[in-house]
C-alpha cells in the first residue's frame, strides 16, 4: 500500500499518488467494510452473535496488537474504563446488533442502516454537547429517517426486514454515540492504539455472554473462515487502512467511504449469495446515502 516499500521510490510519480492511491484505497475499504455484511450473513447462523462477535474482537484486536504495543506508554491506566466504554458503545453492542440483523434479513439491509452512522454522530454532539446542527444537516437527518421508514417497510423473501432494520439503526446510532466520546475523552492519542484498546475491552466485556451462548453443534469450515476474514480482515485490517487515510487526507475526506459501503455489500450479497436488491431497498439506500451526502459540512475555502 506504501510507496516506500518500493525498490526505487524515486521513480514514483508524486501526481500518481495524488490521483490513484487515494480512491484505490477508498474503494478498497470500502469493498472490505462491504464484504463484512457478506461475511455476518454466513457466519451468524452458524455461530449466533454474540459468540461471532466475540471472535470478531478478538481476532480484531490481534492484528491491531502492535500499535497498542508501540504506544503504551501513552495509554494511562486511568484511561482503560473510558477505552472499555468505547469499546462496549464503539464496537461489542453494535457489532452484536449488526450480527443479529444478519440472521433476519439480506446484507444490503445492516450495510444501508450503518450509513446513518455519520448523521447519528452530528445528532448526538447536537443533543447532547450543544453542537450547532444547521438547517442543511438537519434536513439531511429527516431525509435519512424517512430512509430508514422505507427500509423496514419492505420484505425479503416475504419476511418484514423491520427488526433488522431497526437493529442497524439502533447500532448506528451507537456508533455516533462512540465517536462523539472518542472525540472528547480520547482525543490526542494514536487513533489505531485506541482502536485496539477498545476492541479488546469489547472482547473481554463479552466473553462471558459468548461462552455462555457458544454453539453446542460443530461449526463448518465455511462459517469459520468467515469469522476469520470479519475479525482479521474487516475489523483489523481495515481500522488500520481507516486511520491512514485519516492521517494522509483527513476525516472529513476519509468519511466518503460511508457512501461506498452499501453498494459493495449489496454486490457482494448479489454475487456470491443471490441476494437481490429489493425496491425499498434502492429507495431506502437513494435517502439515506443522499441525506449523509447533504449532511457533509461544507469544505473550508
Amino acid at each position: 500500500m506504501s510507496a516506500s516499500g518500493l525498490t526505487h521510490p524515486q521513480v514514483v510519480s508524486p501526481t500518481f499518488n495524488r490521483a490513484w492511491l487515494t480512491p484505490l484505497e477508498l474503494g478498497g475499504l470500502a469493498a472490505i467494510w462491504g464484504a463484512s455484511f457478506l461475511f455476518m450473513r454466513i457466519a451468524a447462523p452458524a455461530f449466533g452473535p454474540v459468540p461471532l462477535v466475540e471472535l470478531r474482537l478478538v481476532l480484531g484486536a490481534a492484528v491491531l496488537m502492535p500499535f497498542l504495543w508501540r504506544a503504551r506508554s501513552a495509554i494511562r491506566p486511568a484511561l482503560w474504563p473510558r477505552l472499555a466504554l468505547v469499546g462496549l458503545v464503539n464496537a461489542a453492542i453494535p457489532f452484536s446488533l449488526f450480527a443479529w440483523a444478519a440472521r433476519q434479513a439480506p446484507a444490503g439491509v445492516g450495510a444501508i442502516t450503518n450509513s446513518m452512522a455519520v448523521l447519528f454522530t452530528a445528532l448526538v454532539a447536537f443533543v447532547f454537547y450543544g453542537e450547532r446542527i444547521g438547517a442543511q444537516r438537519a434536513v439531511a437527518l429527516l431525509a435519512g429517517f424517512a430512509g430508514v421508514v422505507v427500509l423496514a417497510s419492505g420484505k425479503a423473501a416475504g419476511t418484514s426486514v423491520a427488526w433488522a432494520a431497526a437493529a442497524g439503526t439502533t447500532a448506528a446510532f451507537l456508533y455516533g454515540i462512540g465517536a462523539n466520546l472518542v472525540r472528547r475523552h480520547l482525543t490526542g492519542l494514536p487513533a489505531a492504539a485506541v482502536a485496539a484498546a477498545t476492541l479488546s475491552c469489547g472482547a473481554v466485556l463479552m466473553l462471558p455472554f459468548a461462552v455462555a451462548t457458544w454453539p453446542s453443534e460443530p461449526i463448518a469450515v465455511r462459517p469459520w473462515l468467515a469469522a476469520a476474514a470479519l475479525g482479521m480482515v474487516c475489523t483489523g485490517l481495515a481500522y488500520a487502512v481507516f486511520y491512514r487515510l485519516i492521517q494522509r487526507i483527513g476525516a472529513a475526506r476519509a468519511v466518503v467511504v460511508t457512501y461506498l459501503v452499501p453498494l459493495f455489500a449489496v454486490a457482494w450479497a448479489w454475487l456470491l449469495l443471490g441476494e437481490p436488491l429489493t425496491p425499498t431497498m434502492l429507495v431506502a439506500g437513494t435517502l439515506i446515502l443522499g441525506s449523509v451526502a447533504l449532511g457533509q459540512p461544507p469544505k473550508a475555502k
